[in-house]
């Protein structure tokens, strides 16, 4: 058996295994940090793309909406002139009623 040490201990070994843990523990969480950071950098940069092409589409969709109804208001309102055929009434009783002369 060996007799305890007389040097006292020394607080190197504690903060060399705290540092290698933190050396791990950031090579661990590397990558899926920069997947998440760049993930939120894509979404942030199609954003930015994408709402200047949703306000252009909004605003293309509206005006063919006023153009489309503008052109049913006036198709719908303009009528050619043309002869109409109202028919001619008759004064005596209808064919076929009672009375006529076509029963007889």
């Amino acid at each position: 058996m060996s007799a305890p040490s007389p040097r006292p201990s020394r607080p190197w070994r504690t903060l060399g295994a705290g540092t290698a843990a933190l050396v791990a523990c950031a090579v661990c969480c590397a990558g899926p940090l920069m997947a998440v950071l760049g993930g939120l950098g894509v979404a942030s940069a199609i954003g930015a793309l994408w709402m200047p092409a949703l306000a252009v589409l909004i605003v293309a969709a509206g005006l063919a909406a006023l153009v489309v109804r503008h052109r049913r208001r006036t198709t719908s309102c303009h009528r050619a002139p043309a002869p109409v055929d109202l028919g001619m009434p008759t004064a005596g009783p209808r064919p076929g009623a009672e009375g006529s002369d076509a029963t007889r």
